[in-house]
């Protein structure tokens, strides 16, 4: 059915309208990170960091407005498990007698009997050099990447995957920011992650569009048609590849727990929105910026073509 859709004019007018979302979903994602930021976790802001078990169960909600009683700072309280929590304090408002009031209440009170497991304090100056060093690192990948498809594709294709790329780390990052997810270390290397899968994909399309502009009967035919052709030739592989990833992905995000949550969101969404990119924009700016069979015709110099008119 897919490939029914990608036919003629209707696939190419499909393409230019996913195109389309694509920009407004970027403008969108920059804007709200402009006003909203991302909500930074522990590893990189520093803080207080308390774990705890209570004996009995106790709905999340009642117990966050239990603490908020006791507690005159900003806290945030999540869930790990059945009777586990995980309480996170910000340095700028968090301190030591602050923390033992809160815990003091909740271990002494008979409906929650709360049992501290353990309780550290993250330097704001670790999390400074993390996020200084993951930013590297994803630099360095983006570098490698640029490298990469500057020597494999023609310069069309490059651009068209390193702006898909782009793109699909922007959409993450703005999702993030709308929904105001924590963003940790996990996170970060989730988006290592994201950079490998959708590079993947548009290497798999562009490979594609690159083998149909070579093959000299193609020549007659317009380049939109040519990489219609080569979406088709992929798309199962493409589909099948990206839905068994995601059923994996989203096992993580179901079953594995808080601590790997933002992990699993991040990758979810980045894989989903990396397979739209590949059709969207890594096949369609090189249309846009002139690419076609020419591109690909082998060029002789005058002597060599001397030759070749000798009879």
């Amino acid at each position: 059915m897919l490939n029914t859709f990608l036919k003629g004019e209707k696939g190419t007018r499909l393409r230019f309208m996913g195109m389309l979302l694509s920009a407004i979903l970027v403008l969108l994602s920059v804007f709200t990170l402009t006003q909203k930021g991302l909500n930074f976790g522990l590893d990189f802001t520093g803080g207080y960091l308390t774990e705890f078990t209570t004996s009995q169960s106790v709905e999340l909600k009642e117990l966050q407005s239990f603490i908020a009683k006791n507690h005159n700072g900003e806290f945030e309280l999540t869930a790990q498990g059945n009777s586990h929590f995980q309480l996170r304090e910000a340095p700028t408002t968090s301190t030591t007698a602050n923390s033992l009031d809160w815990q003091s209440a909740v271990t002494q009170n008979d409906d929650i009997n709360a049992q501290v497991l353990s309780s550290a304090y993250i330097g704001s100056q670790v999390g400074d050099e993390l996020f200084d060093q993951g930013c590297l690192a994803m630099f360095t990948a983006m570098i490698a990447v640029m490298l990469y498809l500057a020597v494999r594709f023609e310069w069309r294709l490059a651009v068209g995957s390193v702006v898909a790329l782009v793109h699909d780390l922007i959409l993450v990052l703005g999702l993030f920011s709308l929904l105001q997810i924590e963003f940790n270390l996990t996170v970060l290397a989730s988006l290592l992650a994201i950079i490998g899968y959708s590079l993947n994909d548009s290497i798999i399309v562009g490979d594609r569009v690159r083998e149909l502009l070579r093959v000299q009967s193609n020549n007659v035919l317009s380049p939109a048609t040519i990489i219609n052709n080569a979406i088709k030739s992929t798309l199962t592989r493409t589909l099948i590849t990206s839905g068994t990833t995601l059923a994996t992905v989203a096992s993580v995000w179901l079953l594995a727990g808080a601590p790997l949550q933002g992990f699993a969101i991040a990758l979810f969404t980045g894989i989903v929105v990396g397979t739209f990119s590949s059709i969207c924009i890594a096949a369609t700016l090189p249309e846009l910026l002139g690419l076609s069979a020419k591109n690909y015709e082998v060029k002789v110099d005058a002597h060599t073509q001397t030759l070749l008119d000798m009879p």
